[in-house]
């Protein structure tokens, strides 16, 4: 038995209704470092989300964001995130997420992020369409950067490490209509397919923030890969570009210029 959208879904339906019950109330909020945080809800949607999981395809293996690499005795794969967009979650603001995707020996096959406060609901199923609620999705018809809002992330050890993006977000910010930096990949991913943004790239990321939404951008008619442009984006260490198809050489050329 393989599991199906549907039942993904209702998970990221169930998984949204513990976010929401929390938001705005007092929660107890723990930090990994200095910046980067856990609350208790992240922890009840992922017990949620790992029941269902275990109780349903107990021999898969699963990526998930507090507990790690749970191992299977088959080649299939769950990469989930219970809260993407934790900071935000914990400062009251209203952009988070739900983030499951399914992976099968031949790659990604199933991806569903839920943004329970909008009631937004992105899935996809390989070689059958992304949707929004239901309706097709289809990334943006701009081929100009200049033209282009894009979205980045930053690394949460972004004062430590040399390759901190801020030298690449300077650089699109330059040729670019601007760029956002929203606190949830999974959504700026979605964001993308629904053609709300043209572009995304992040250099240091996990793959339970992009297994989803990578497969949502490609089945809305996008592109994406690691930021070298090779397809190992789910391999560690994780580097994502995204783009609504036309404009990904360009951004490579920004991301590597020494390439042109």
């Amino acid at each position: 038995m393989k599991p199906t959208l549907a039942e993904i879904e209702t998970w990221a339906r169930g998984a949204g209704e513990i976010l929401l019950s929390g938001l705005g109330q007092k929660i107890q909020i723990d930090h990994k470092s200095e910046i980067d945080l856990v609350t208790e809800i992240d922890r009840r949607s992922e017990d949620f989300l790992l029941k269902a999981i275990r109780q349903n395809y107990p021999n898969d293996r699963i990526v998930a964001e507090e507990s790690g690499i749970l191992q299977g005795s088959n080649g299939h794969v769950w990469h989930i995130d219970p809260l993407d967009g934790t900071v935000n979650y914990a400062h009251g603001i209203p952009f988070f997420s739900v983030s499951i995707g399914y992976e099968e020996d031949d790659g990604l096959r199933l991806g569903v992020v839920y943004d329970p406060v909008r009631d937004e609901l992105y899935s996809a199923e390989r070689g059958q369409g992304a949707f929004l609620n239901g309706k097709p999705l289809q990334v943006s018809g701009a081929d100009r950067l200049i033209r282009s809002l894009l979205v980045t992330g930053f690394p949460y050890d972004i004062q430590k490490i040399r390759e901190n993006n801020l030298d690449h977000y300077a650089n699109f910010s330059l040729v670019s209509q601007g760029v956002r930096r929203l606190g949830s990949a999974a959504l700026d991913l979605c964001y993308v397919a629904a053609g709300r943004l043209e572009g995304f790239w992040e250099i240091q990321i996990q793959s339970y923030d992009i297994a989803a939404g990578a497969l949502i951008v490609e089945e809305a008619g996008g592109m994406v890969t690691d930021v070298r442009g090779g397809p190992g984006y789910l391999t560690p260490p994780c580097s994502v570009l995204a783009s609504n198809g036309q404009l990904h050489q360009a951004m490579l050329e920004v991301l590597w210029p020494a390439q042109k």
